[in-house]
């Protein structure tokens, strides 16, 4: 059984990617859009895509980084075209997020653990699996209306408007300011320096 009109959506997922991949260079880079949650002063913001082997790689760090310095990880979706179970596995992240914030975060870490494992095919029934293990029964369609695909779509956008065009693209930001960014492979020193050096500029307010 599919997970929802996968083949239509997908096909103008593909061509609106493509277009919108076009104007990032041609338009003014804007990371207005990259900030903490509420209530927090630092997060780590990162764009991903489950079907990435360097976000799966990254994904150690930034958990280590998440529970070293007790800051927030802002994930973005950025399934890129050429990965063919990319967005349908994003569009389940929505999902489960909407059951729970903490049963999305442990879709991502399941994803990531076997992502090498994973194909079109078989995705629904890693995911059947996933929501089984979680006590949960996956419906035949996860997004009959349209609207998760269409958030994973707006953090697509955003990651455009910020000039985001690889996965992962990391960011540290605070209320008022952001780091460049850090972009498919990096290390945790760099990534701690870089938390460091804002906390300790927030402090200093």
């Amino acid at each position: 059984m599919k997970i929802y009109d996968a083949t239509i959506r997908r096909s103008a997922f593909v061509l609106i990617s493509a277009v919108m991949l076009l104007a990032t260079y041609a338009a003014a880079i804007d990371t207005s859009g990259l900030k903490p949650p509420k209530g927090a002063k630092i997060a780590i913001v990162a764009f991903e895509d489950l079907q990435c082997p360097d976000c799966a790689d990254a994904e150690p760090i930034l958990e280590a980084a998440v529970a070293k310095y007790n800051i927030p990880l802002v994930r973005k979706d950025f399934p890129l075209p050429m990965h063919v179970w990319a967005f349908e596995a994003h569009v389940l992240a929505r999902y489960f997020a909407g059951i729970s914030p903490q049963l999305g975060e442990e879709w991502w870490r399941f994803v990531y653990a076997n992502q090498r494992s994973i194909n079109k095919a078989n995705l629904r029934g890693f995911a059947e699996r996933f929501a089984d293990q979680h006590g949960r029964e996956l419906p035949g369609k996860v997004d009959p209306d349209g609207k998760l695909a269409a958030a994973v779509m707006d953090d697509f956008h955003t990651a455009q408007r910020a000039g985001v065009d690889h996965t992962p693209t990391v960011f540290v930001v605070s209320v008022e300011k952001i780091t460049a960014p850090m972009v498919e492979t990096f290390d945790r020193d760099t990534l701690f320096a870089m938390i460091e050096k804002l906390q300790g500029e927030a402090a200093s307010k």
